[in-house]
C-alpha cells in the first residue's frame, strides 16, 4: 500500500532590498526588535519613532560573535514569549550580521515559523549578510553548523546607521566588498582600487553593485548546491581562522581577509591566478586597513579544522578560488601539501 502526500507547490520567497533614507515602516502586527546592547544605546530609540504597529517589543542580547550560540537563541526565543508573539508576528534584526543570522534563524524556528525583516547597522550587514537569507549560529565545532536557509521579507538599507560605526568594524565590511568584486566582476574592483568609500555617494555605489552581484548568484542559486559557494571566497579559511583563533579575538571580515590571502596563494599554486593579481587584490584589502596576516600556530591542525566547512562533501573540501581578476573556480580534491603550504604562506 502506497499513501501518497501530495506536497507539490510554489513558494515566492521573493523580497526587496531598499537603500536609502528609512523615514517610516508600518505594520499590522505585533513587532519585536532583536538587537544587542551597543546599538540598543546608540539607535534604538530612534528606530522605535520610525516605526508604527500595535505592539512593539524588544530582545535585546549581548554584543559579539562569541554570543552567537544556542544560549543565545534560546534567551531570544524566551523573549519572545514573554512578548506573547504570535505566528503572524514579525521580528526585526537591528545589528550586523551577528543580530541578523540569529533573528533569522529565530525566525525560521519560533512556533514553527513567522516573518523577519532585516534593518542592518553594519556595512559587512548592508552588503553581504542581511541578503540572500543564511541564517545560523557556532557551535564548539565550526562556524554557522547550525541553522536554516530562511529569506528576509524585506531589506532596508540606510547608510545613516553607520556613523557610529567604529572604523574597524567599517574596514571589516569593506573586506567583503573586495572578495565580490575580485571574483565578480573585474571592472567593480578596478573602481575600488582607487574608490573613496567615505564619499557617500561612492559609498552607496559600492553598496548596491555589491547587492546586485551577491542577489544574482542567490537567484542563480539560492542554497547554495553550485554557483552561490563563489561567495565563499575567502570564507573557508576564514572560518578556521575565527575557529582557532577563538570567536571574538578577530572581526568575521579581518578572518575573511586573511582567508582571502591564503586562498590566493593556493589560486596561484593552482596558476589560476599570476602573482601580480593577487598582490592587486590585497593591496585592494590594505587600502581599507586589512593588512594583517594570520600565522597558525599548527598548520596540520588547521588543515583539519577547514573538513569542518559546510562546503566539505564526502570529506573533500571545495576551495573557492579567485581566477584571474573578475572569475572563480570551485575547485575539489587539491593535494593535501598544497593547502597545508597555502595556509603557511598565508601567514608570512
Amino acid at each position: 500500500m502506497i499513501i501518497n502526500i501530495n506536497l507539490n507547490k510554489r513558494i515566492d520567497d521573493s523580497y526587496n532590498i531598499y537603500i536609502g533614507n528609512l523615514d517610516r515602516l508600518t505594520f499590522d502586527m505585533k513587532v519585536a526588535i532583536v538587537t544587542n546592547k551597543t546599538i540598543a544605546a546608540l539607535h534604538l530609540e530612534k528606530l522605535r519613532s520610525l516605526i508604527v504597529a500595535p505592539e512593539i517589543g524588544e530582545a535585546i542580547i549581548e554584543d559579539g560573535e562569541q554570543h552567537k550560540n544556542l544560549a543565545t537563541i534560546g534567551a531570544i526565543l524566551d523573549r519572545l514569549c514573554d512578548l506573547r508573539l504570535d505566528r503572524k508576528s514579525l521580528l526585526i534584526a537591528f545589528g550586523g550580521g551577528v543580530i541578523g543570522d540569529m533573528t533569522g534563524f529565530c525566525a525560521a524556528i519560533y512556533q514553527r515559523g513567522v516573518s523577519f525583516i532585516q534593518i542592518p547597522t553594519t556595512l559587512l550587514a548592508m552588503v553581504d549578510a542581511s541578503a540572500g537569507g543564511k541564517t545560523g549560529v557556532n557551535n564548539d565545532y565550526g562556524k554557522n553548523l547550525i541553522g536554516a536557509f530562511n529569506q528576509p521579507k524585506s531589506v532596508h538599507i540606510d547608510t545613516k546607521w553607520l556613523t557610529s560605526l567604529p572604523r574597524r568594524e567599517f574596514n571589516s565590511g569593506a573586506a567583503e566588498i573586495v572578495k565580490m568584486a575580485a571574483t565578480l566582476d573585474r571592472e567593480f574592483f578596478e573602481r575600488l582600487e582607487s574608490a573613496n568609500l567615505s564619499d557617500e555617494r561612492e559609498l552607496i555605489a559600492a553598496i548596491a553593485q555589491s547587492i546586485h552581484l551577491k542577489a544574482d548568484i542567490v537567484m542563480r542559486d539560492e542554497k547554495e548546491s553550485g554557483a552561490r559557494a563563489a561567495l565563499n571566497y575567502g570564507h573557508t579559511f576564514g572560518h578556521a581562522i575565527e575557529k582557532e583563533s577563538g570567536y571574538g579575538a578577530y572581526l568575521h571580515g579581518e578572518c575573511v581577509a586573511m582567508g582571502m590571502i591564503m586562498a590566493n596563494r593556493l589560486a596561484e599554486a593552482l596558476e589560476l591566478i599570476r602573482e601580480k593579481e593577487a598582490q592587486r587584490i590585497e593591496r585592494a584589502l590594505e587600502r581599507f586597513g586589512l593588512s594583517a596576516r594570520y600565522k597558525t600556530p599548527n598548520p596540520e591542525a588547521f588543515y583539519d579544522l577547514l573538513f569542518l566547512d559546510k562546503k566539505t562533501r564526502d570529506n573533500k573540501i571545495t576551495f573557492a578560488l579567485p581566477r584571474s581578476i573578475g572569475g572563480y573556480s570551485l575547485v575539489s580534491d587539491i593535494p593535501k601539501e598544497l593547502v597545508i603550504s597555502a595556509i603557511a604562506k598565508g601567514g608570512e
